[in-house]
């Protein structure tokens, strides 16, 4: 995704302003498409302006990347209100004979319906299954139309399984570094070198609990979610033990 304009940054800043505002003059919820991690970013910068107005994240499951943004609450508004987000099951009509799907092929194949990104969510993948989670309204016009992903035929239905079996999976690993720097963290969890690391950070590619993160020489907490993109997110759980030449030993779990 190329980097938005500072035109369209400040397009979705009063868009957020516009729905903050809407939630807290009419007394009813207001709820954003999901947003990309850029988008996230972008609302934390504008929060300020609508600091009185509560607000929700959620993306249809624990751990989702992509998220909606939610505003009022059941204390402010004296109900509850759910998100518009359902979950579809893409599962191929003869398994024996489907591919083995990517993520980039299951959201080419949505995108090539013409329906905006921001209806749409993470995707899983399960096996030769696909469950992409989206808006409500747009879950029936992919329902009928998407039936092909590559070369594989797929039947499309709304998923009435377990929400937590769709959970993303996590995977420990433990690494040794001088100190919790975030570049050497990020060096280490994916293999990089300093100067690759660095680079990063400089192309505007490392988010830490959706914020954008430049400064590449602060440290993250216990229970940060680390998003670098091109290569995945990890939570960082902290430091294990130090060693005594004083090296660190940290505990990385990578979403998989």
């Amino acid at each position: 995704m190329a980097e938005a304009t500072e035109r369209e940054l400040q397009q979705q800043k009063k868009r957020f302003r516009e729905l903050a505002e809407k939630c807290y003059m009419q007394n009813v919820y207001c709820f954003t498409g999901f947003l990309g991690m850029a988008q996230l970013d972008c609302f934390y910068q504008a929060q300020s302006a609508f600091s009185h107005v509560p607000y929700t994240l959620f993306g249809g499951n624990d751990g989702c990347e992509r998220q909606m943004v939610r505003f009022g609450s059941k204390e402010q508004l004296g109900y509850e209100e759910p998100f518009p987000i359902v979950c579809l099951e893409l599962a191929p009509l003869q398994e024996k004979f489907a591919e083995e799907l990517t993520h980039r092929d299951v959201l080419g194949a949505c995108m090539n319906l013409g329906i905006d990104r921001s209806t749409t969510g993470d995707i899983v993948l399960f096996d030769k299954c696909a469950y992409l989670y989206c808006t409500e309204t747009i879950a029936p016009y992919i329902t009928e139309h998407l039936t092909k992903i590559r070369h594989t035929n797929v039947v499309c239905r709304l998923f009435d399984g377990e929400m937590g079996s769709l959970a993303p999976k996590l995977m420990q690993k433990e690494y040794q570094t001088a100190s919790e720097r975030l570049d050497g963290v990020i060096a280490k969890a994916y293999n990089l070198s300093r100067e690759k690391s660095l680079l990063l950070f400089r192309e505007k590619k490392i988010f830490v609990n959706g914020r954008r993160q430049e400064n590449n020489s602060g440290a993250p907490k216990p229970g940060d979610v680390v998003s670098v993109r091109g290569y995945g997110r990890f939570i960082y759980r902290g430091v294990t033990r130090t060693t005594k030449k004083g090296k660190c030993n940290i505990m990385v779990e990578f979403y998989v």
